[in-house]
């Protein structure tokens, strides 16, 4: 497996991301179809097999306990804590990007992952109620304390990333390196502007939902699973898309069938084809990583690309707050 450097930090990681949301105790207002620990270290395991060293949680994951699932998962592997790379976000709490709230939540998400330093901190939307300086001076003295090697961004607006940007570089305080955003086949929205951003500051795509929570898998809309029955979320993102976005999961059906692999890979194909570093994967099942790492081979021709995507409308947005 190939690694790649994180945007322009010194991290390496891997071509595929374990979206660790799937991670941790059943909630009624959160998730009600997450794995319970002994299935996460069997998911965590089989991951690290494979040669993947790069998991995502949030301080909000089921209320905390995904990274707490995750940080025992990591322990009871044997790997070495340089080894993997480990990202954990903050925002959906008291204060969201107060540097207040950077101080408290760093130390909470350390002590539930049991680590003494996060790889990846990464801020899960904008603020519009505290000062841009003081979010990326806090962020960025968390790297010079070493509890955090590298910041990251998520859902948001091309002009409020590149406003965050400039204003550490304008004041020496360290950048985001990457991008955690909303990116698949049937929700391009970003393209337009937030992806261009992140071009010119040189930061890693990471985006989650690569897989629009399960409907580039299948030809039907809907599943029978309980994630696809409980997953309000998910509705919400997609499900008012449905009449114009049926037709693009039939051409990834179509390209699958041609070239032999199942359309989750195709669509993830797709996503490297696009620049992509690293996809988001949150898997209830040990096995789908394994199509993911097959997926890698798969080489798609320009008018593959072209075929996959002319269908495509636009979309509301969804992520950016």
């Amino acid at each position: 497996m190939d690694y790649k450097k994180l945007g322009t930090s010194d991290l390496l990681v891997s071509p595929v991301c374990v979206g660790c949301m799937s991670f941790g105790e059943r909630f009624a207002d959160f998730h009600e179809w997450t794995l319970n620990q002994d299935e996460t270290m069997a998911v965590v395991k089989h991951a690290l097999d494979l040669g993947i060293n790069f998991f995502d949680t949030a301080n909000c994951y089921a209320h905390g306990t995904s990274e707490e699932f995750l940080g025992r998962a990591i322990k009871a592997s044997g790997v070495a804590r340089d080894k993997v790379v480990i990202a954990t976000k903050i925002y959906f709490n008291e204060g969201c990007l107060s540097k207040a709230a950077i101080e408290r939540e760093i130390d909470g998400s350390l002590k539930r992952l049991g680590m003494d330093y996060v790889d990846l901190y990464i801020i899960h939307r904008f603020d519009y109620n505290t000062p841009i300086a003081e979010t990326m001076e806090a962020l960025s003295s968390l790297v010079d304390k070493g509890k955090v090697r590298a910041l990251g961004a998520s859902a948001m607006y091309g002009y409020q990333l590149m406003k965050m940007q400039q204003a550490a570089k304008d004041n020496g305080w360290h950048q985001f390196v990457s991008m955690q955003n909303h990116y698949n086949l049937l929700y391009r929205e970003d393209e337009r502007e937030l992806i261009p951003v992140c071009r010119e500051w040189g930061m890693a795509l990471a985006p989650y939902s690569p897989l629009a929570a399960g409907h580039l898998c299948r030809k039907q809309w809907d599943s029978d699973s309980k994630r696809s029955r409980t997953d309000k979320m998910a509705r919400e993102k997609y499900d008012s898309a449905e009449v114009t976005d049926l037709p693009i999961i039939g051409r990834v059906a179509e390209l699958a069938e041609k070239y032999g692999v199942k359309m989750s890979q195709l669509a993830l194909a797709w996503l490297w084809a696009k620049g992509v570093t690293a996809p988001l994967i949150g898997a209830t099942k040990a096995s789908y990583y394994d199509d993911a790492v097959k997926a890698l081979d798969i080489r798609l021709t320009a008018e593959d690309i072209k075929y996959l995507e002319e269908l495509y409308t636009p979309h509301k947005i969804v992520g950016a707050l």
